[in-house]
């Protein structure tokens, strides 16, 4: 293993304390309990936006605190849910007299310390449940993973809140976002987490693990290396099985790095994605590509499809300002 790193223990705390200093103009570092919330304060009576889980995952959560989306993340040891007091803390804090949404991704950990916290909390709250890995059956034990699909959630529930949804509303809308979208990865290599020391998992040169998680779990299939063009068509397909986006949809397509893959990798993706689409009629009307919610270090990525149609197009396009985006501001 080769990272630049002092101590497995304190990898976190530098991190944080690395990333509140860089962004200190967004961003404010709660130490005990962990946390990162904006640094100024919202409107009297917006709803509060918190999201959290697993470090690891940069830039997914903490860089998504800001103007038009979260109000505060709670982080976890590597891919390890934060815990209750931190969400309880969190939420406190930031909480402004219109009530606390806690967006969640669909892990039993995350899932069970949020609810833990919100049972815990004195004031108006509600949760969504973001599930948009399709690589999973509906019908899997544990449901499917919430992955890329989380921080488009995260933007457009944010800049409804802005402008001043209410809970309900907010919750609403996420829930209807959760189901326009579905997302599915595919990993060169695996990661490797720093407490292990080693690979999560191991594969050849000549494989490709299709439909991995985001916190190095295998995925459905290891199957031969083939070229990209191959390798896009059975994310499509996938998702397309999900979604049946209809010609003439609108749509916003996210290719996502999982943290070792090179950009020009990414917007070849992204190139032979929105070519499968347009050839089926589909619009891509917005996209994003490049290292949002990452897997450490590994190499491989993931394409989102959200379906859209005028509000949800406004709502992304609305103005953000958090460290790791931005536009509008």
């Amino acid at each position: 293993m080769k990272k630049f790193i002092n101590s497995v223990d304190t990898l976190l705390e530098e991190s944080l304390s690395g990333f509140a200093k860089a962004h200190a103009d967004i961003v404010q570092l709660n130490r005990q309990p962990y946390f990162v919330k904006r640094k100024q304060r919202t409107l009297s009576g917006k709803v509060a936006l918190i999201s959290g889980g697993g470090s690891g995952h940069e830039p997914l959560h903490i860089g998504f605190v800001g103007t038009g989306m979260l109000d505060a993340a709670c982080p976890g040891q590597v891919f390890t849910s934060p815990t209750p007091d931190q969400m309880l803390a969190a939420a406190q804090a930031v909480e402004n007299g219109g009530g606390v949404l806690f967006i969640v991704k669909n892990y039993a950990g995350d899932v069970m310390n949020f609810e833990i916290a919100a049972e815990m909390l004195e004031c108006a709250n509600a949760s969504i449940l973001i599930d948009d890995d399709v690589s999973l059956p509906k019908n899997h034990s544990t449901g499917r993973r919430g992955v890329a699909g989380t921080l488009i959630v995260e933007k457009i529930v944010g800049a409804a809140a802005e402008r001043g949804a209410d809970l309900a509303s907010c919750k609403a809308l996420g829930e209807r976002v959760t189901r326009a979208t579905a997302s599915m990865g595919v990993a060169l290599s695996s990661c490797t987490v720093p407490a292990l020391g080693r690979p999560t998992f191991a594969i050849n040169d000549d494989q490709m693990e299709m439909g991995v998680g985001i916190h190095g779990e295998r995925g459905h299939a290891t199957l031969p290396l083939t070229n990209a063009k191959e390798i896009v068509a059975q994310l499509v397909n996938a998702i397309n099985e999900e979604l049946a986006p209809q010609k003439g949809q609108t749509a916003l397509l996210h290719v996502n790095g999982f943290g070792s893959t090179p950009l020009s990798e990414l917007y070849l993706m992204y190139e032979l994605a929105a070519q499968q689409w347009e050839n089926h009629g589909v619009k891509i009307a917005r996209s994003l590509v490049g290292n949002y919610t990452t897997s450490l270090d590994m190499a491989g990525c993931s394409i989102t499809l959200s379906l859209m149609d005028d509000e949800l197009l406004a709502l992304w396009d609305a103005p953000v300002h958090t460290a790791n985006l931005r536009w509008g501001c």
